[in-house]
């Protein structure tokens, strides 16, 4: 179907606020020129001259929003799950992406990947790719291709890695980030560059300044990781004494979030282990905590303090992050989010409130969406007039129940039970 003004015609269910979902049974979804028009119960008169296909008995909501995602690791996922995280990344992680020298290996992994991505549930996402230009470019391509809306970085990386993953200096990195922005520019439609400097353990002092340089030159926003591990934190400490944390150092280097004179639209990965200082940090500079619990769990780094997070006002999204987390759909990320917050509270004794179904389907669409509005891909994740018309429509008549059930029950069930067979149709701004 190309892009033009249609009806979609189903049970509707989307998010208001991060506590209220918005469900309508039978109703109308209008998009006109790949925007959303609205929601409605009864089809307006106005449109009633715009083809209408029908979804009866399916449910649409909003498509998924994966602000973490490592592409060059799809091949491995689900393996060495009994891993820690430094030794997973030195183990499998860095094998792997070492291979993206080779262009037409690039061009068969990244060509799975997304074709993985397509028949699932995720319409938007943050990727990582590798510090390889050609590959990076490549990954970039398919994902044009696609019709997903995306940001892709190649990484950067100078310290601290295997040889066959460490550029030469801080000034080589510099150099082939921007020949990879060079590459890009006018390229793309629905794909933009994101720099990623992998994470501080892996990038010199120098090299985070010439990122910072390329950030005001170019206005990009960044995606990093930020406090995942102890090691990884200790580490951190080690190598950078003089910044007051793992977020103050990225503060220190001008590549966390808004400072009053301009912003950073920011994502940072995991934060398992922010403290008070660092959360307050966020909030005031509006950095997104990307929440990944599969990976946090498979990589024993901990769980994060989502709630922390909420009622400090930071804003929370989630992350597949693939290869360590095994599975690319968002829905699994709602459902783990849940669950391991509901075994925080219970491990450490307090009394935090575990995470709803509403937030996490907000965090997933609407919250998400909001870092791709901040960089200029338009707004996402909702129903309400002027969005970005991406949605989903679920077929869930093989999760059989004896009794009727709820529009927000069937969405639980979806997000706990489905999977991509279940998807019976996919829309990015208005093209499916």
């Amino acid at each position: 179907m190309t892009k033009n003004n249609f009806v979609l015609k189903g049970d509707l269910c989307w998010s208001k606020s991060p506590d209220t979902l918005a469900t309508l049974k039978n109703a109308y979804l209008v998009c006109i020129n790949g925007k959303a028009e609205g929601a409605f119960e009864k089809l307006p008169e106005s449109y009633k001259s715009f083809p209408v296909v029908d979804y009866s008995r399916c449910l649409i909501i909003p498509g998924l929003v994966d602000l973490h995602i490592h592409a060059p690791q799809f091949a491995i996922r689900g393996i060495g799950m009994d891993s820690e995280l430094l030794d997973w990344l030195k183990t499998y992680a860095f094998v792997e992406e070492a291979k993206f020298v080779d262009t037409e290996y690039a061009a068969t992994a990244y060509s799975q990947f997304v074709e993985n991505i397509k028949r699932g549930p995720n319409t938007r996402m943050a990727v990582f790719a590798t510090l390889h230009t050609k590959a990076t470019c490549i990954l970039m391509d398919n994902l044009e291709k696609s019709g997903l809306v995306s940001m892709v970085g190649k990484i950067n990386m100078d310290r601290n890695c295997p040889l066959n993953l460490h550029e030469d200096s801080a000034s080589s990195s510099i150099a082939a980030t921007e020949e990879w922005l060079a590459a890009c520019n006018g390229a793309y439609q629905n794909t933009q560059p994101i720099l990623t400097p992998r994470f501080i353990p892996s990038c010199s002092d120098e090299l985070m300044k010439g990122i910072a340089v390329l950030q005001k030159k170019y206005n990009l926003p960044v995606q990093s990781h930020l406090s995942e591990n102890h090691k990884e934190i200790e580490l951190v400490r080690e190598l950078r004494p003089e910044s007051s944390s793992y977020g103050g150092a990225y503060r220190d280097d001008d590549l966390f979030g808004a400072d009053g004179n301009r912003d950073v639209p920011t994502l940072m990965a995991h934060c398992i282990w922010s403290d008070e200082e660092e959360i307050a940090l966020m909030a005031e500079r509006q950095v997104y905590a990307v929440h990944c619990p599969q990976s946090n769990m498979n990589l024993s780094s901990g769980i994060a303090p989502v709630r922390r997070f909420l009622d400090a006002g930071v804003p929370v999204g989630l992350g597949s992050d693939i290869a360590g987390g095994a599975h690319s759909s968002i829905f699994r990320a709602m459902s783990d989010a849940v669950q391991v917050s509901k075994l925080r509270s219970v491990l450490l004794n307090n009394d935090e409130k575990a995470l709803s179904l509403e937030e996490v389907f907000y965090m997933g669409t609407v919250s998400g969406g909001t870092f791709f509005e901040k960089t200029g891909l338009g707004k996402s994740g909702s129903f309400e007039s002027g969005y970005d018309f991406d949605a989903l429509v679920i077929d869930d008549k093989n999760l059989a129940s004896p009794f009727e059930l709820s529009i927000k029950d069937r969405l639980e069930r979806i997000v706990y039970l489905s999977d991509d067979r279940n998807i019976k149709a996919k829309y990015v701004k208005g093209l499916q």
